[in-house]
């Protein structure tokens, strides 16, 4: 992956080929409002939405994981009705983004798919609402983006990510923010801010 200056003053991201970027949807293990580890359920929305995020954005795959039985067979058939079933035929192109998820039951099995696939250990990069001392910026993550190792964007679903994972994550990327008070973002919109300001640094036109 190669970095271009835009016109502009931006700055985006390219290669030949996607880049060594992968995304996973996090439902196990998260934590509900009162801070236990749970799992989460699998949102219809969430899988449209951020696999058409990371289409656009030139992933190299999108990961559910979920250890749940009956959430991976819900996932399998979303992904079916729109891949090879009647949505097939309805809207081709949402079939066209659902082609890149993959369902996981841990994020160790995500690891062990993406090093294998690609011959280099996978470094790890957990995103979080909350502000942190380890956090680094959008820049700094996108220049180590740059060398074309394999990352894997984290992304947790309920009220976020167990401390565990966020522990031992290689990298813990600044929370997004607004001139505002309210921090709530649904995972699905932080997805895709998240992907624009990595692989898309256009400044904003006044």
């Amino acid at each position: 992956m190669k970095q271009i200056s835009l016109k502009n003053g931006g700055v985006k991201l390219t290669t030949s080929s996607s880049p060594e970027l992968f995304v996973a949807l996090v439902h196990y293990p998260v934590v509900n409002k009162n801070g236990e580890i749970i799992t989460s359920a699998v949102t219809n929305l969430d899988l449209h939405d951020i696999a058409r995020a990371s289409k656009t954005y030139g992933i190299r795959q999108f990961y559910v994981i979920t250890p749940l039985t009956d959430q991976k067979e819900l996932t399998q058939k979303i992904l079916s009705h729109w891949i090879t079933g009647s949505g097939a035929a309805y809207n081709h192109i949402r079939g066209d983004a659902l082609e890149i998820v993959r369902i996981r039951d841990t994020i160790q099995d995500v690891l062990d798919e993406i090093g294998i696939n690609s011959g280099r250990p996978v470094k790890t990069v957990v995103t979080s609402a909350k502000k942190n001392s380890r956090s680094i910026g959008f820049q700094t993550l996108r220049k180590k983006l740059e060398s074309n190792r394999p990352h894997l964007l984290l992304f947790g679903t309920a009220w976020g990510l167990a401390a565990e994972i966020v522990e031992k994550a290689d990298y813990i990327l600044e929370p997004i923010m607004a001139d505002s008070d309210y921090n709530h973002l649904s995972v699905r919109s932080a997805v895709s801010i998240t992907l624009d300001r990595l692989i898309y640094d256009e400044p904003i036109s006044l």
